[in-house]
């Protein structure tokens, strides 16, 4: 297997990871084990930075590289409607949600419970919906329609 067709496998196993942790985070704050919920959420974050890194360098040496466009998605019928539907939903959440995230570690990190609690509300399930449609866009466009 060459080296461009590791990433795909990887940036959605680290996507996985990183909605695996952010359950176990979730359940850790409602179980009041704040301790475990801060070591989740910061592996949660440092996974997502390590799939941000990987996805932008897979990009990048497709692009530049190869000179090759991005992966054509193969599903025909109402398969494609699904797949584009999910995927710029996924692309633009990610694209919205990453400062998000910075400023709520930021907030968790520093104690100030209040403001973090109040934005992570809203930021965790974007986040979660982000990891869990980054693996969805994988199986669609690699496992289950890959390309001829």
């Amino acid at each position: 297997m060459d080296l461009l067709a590791i990433f795909p496998h990887l940036n959605a196993a680290l996507n996985a990871l990183s909605g695996v942790f952010l359950i176990c985070g979730f359940y850790f704050i409602r179980t009041s084990q704040i301790a475990r919920h801060r070591a989740c959420m910061i592996a949660a974050s440092c996974i997502s930075a390590i799939f941000l890194i990987s996805y932008l360098t897979h990009h990048a040496i497709r692009t530049y590289h190869f000179g090759l466009g991005p992966t054509k998605f193969t599903g025909e019928g109402l398969a494609r409607p699904i797949y584009f539907t999910i995927l710029t939903s996924h692309t633009f959440l990610a694209a919205l949600v990453a400062p998000f995230v910075v400023r709520t570690l930021w907030l968790g990190l520093k104690m100030r419970a209040d403001k973090h609690r109040n934005l992570a509300r809203l930021v965790f399930p974007v986040w979660l919906y982000v990891s869990i449609t980054g693996v969805i866009v994988y199986l669609l466009l690699y496992q289950i329609y890959p390309a001829r």
